[in-house]
């Protein structure tokens, strides 16, 4: 068992942090409980994007989210980012650390994508036994993120979901609930997003996704180059609905609006949240 030091169960409504916001965040200090970083982007040692995040530390709770820990690959761990991403956390002290049900590359080279995988018994053996070291590394659990996927594996012996709550429990480990991620990924592959929220176990999820995504009509793709859609949207009150009080949070990494119009999102996701609470006191 890992020393867990995760922070109570909600932090509220967040926001990811990029760059391009920098000045609004710190010269309006927003209505945001929290923000979300993306850990490789601050690995480096030094440098300006630092200095901006101990400033906005000093003022609101932090969450690291990777995108490189590649949890399903057959490579061995990699325990110069793992040491870098520990030294990242004990800058910072982020409420938890986050990455990916992926892989992410080969025989030392990175792809840059979150890879799908099959959903087997083997696979989940050898990611949980992953998960598992990452932990005793961090010396804390992780939250893994459900990714989009655009084909099939063959040979799976189980659903997505089934695979998420089998890996929960093997790993002792936390959920990412990426919700644009379950309904990119129910209009690919023709499932129910709602019976997967429904089958997740609700003491594992501790993070709740939302982002826009792009439709081609065959397929839909997770591009958090638009705004949250209306059926994300309706996904994200029956997430609310099944697990209470998660934090929840919007990404956006291209085609960046106006603050404003991220801030009437996180005003959006705070008020759906806030319906969907009432409604369930007076049921």
């Amino acid at each position: 068992m890992v020393n867990d030091v995760t922070t109570p169960r909600s932090l509220g409504f967040g926001l990811g942090l990029r760059p391009i916001y920098y000045p609004d965040i710190l010269e309006r200090n927003p209505a945001v409980d929290w923000f979300e970083i993306i850990s490789e982007n601050c690995m480096v040692p030094g440098g300006r994007p630092l200095v901006i995040l101990d400033r906005i530390r000093a003022s609101y709770p932090i969450v690291m989210h990777g995108v490189s820990m590649s949890l399903a690959s057959v490579d061995q761990l990699d325990f110069d980012y793992l040491t870098a991403l520990k030294a990242l956390a004990a800058r910072i002290e982020p409420a938890w650390i986050s990455d990916h049900l992926a892989w992410t590359g080969v025989d030392g080279a990175n792809l840059h994508d979150l890879l799908p995988i099959p959903f087997t018994s083997e696979t989940l053996r050898h990611v949980a036994e992953r998960i598992m070291r990452v932990q005793d590394f961090l010396g804390r659990r992780i939250l893994v993120e459900n990714a989009s996927t655009y084909v099939s594996v063959e040979g799976s012996e189980m659903s997505e979901h089934e695979f998420l709550t089998e890996l929960a429990e093997s790993a002792d480990c936390l959920l990412l609930l990426d919700v644009n991620n379950v309904f990119v990924s129910s209009f690919n592959h023709g499932f129910d997003p709602v019976r997967y929220i429904d089958t997740l176990p609700a003491d594992r999820v501790q993070q709740i996704h939302l982002a826009g995504h792009s439709d081609y009509v065959t397929h839909k793709v997770d591009t958090h180059d638009h705004p949250v859609c209306g059926d994300v949207w309706e996904l994200y009150a029956h997430a609310r609905n099944r697990f209470g009080d998660v934090s929840s949070m919007i990404e956006r990494d291209d085609q960046f609006p106006p603050f404003e119009e991220l801030m009437r999102e996180v005003e959006k996701m705070r008020g759906i949240a806030a319906s969907v609470d009432s409604k369930k006191v007076l049921a």
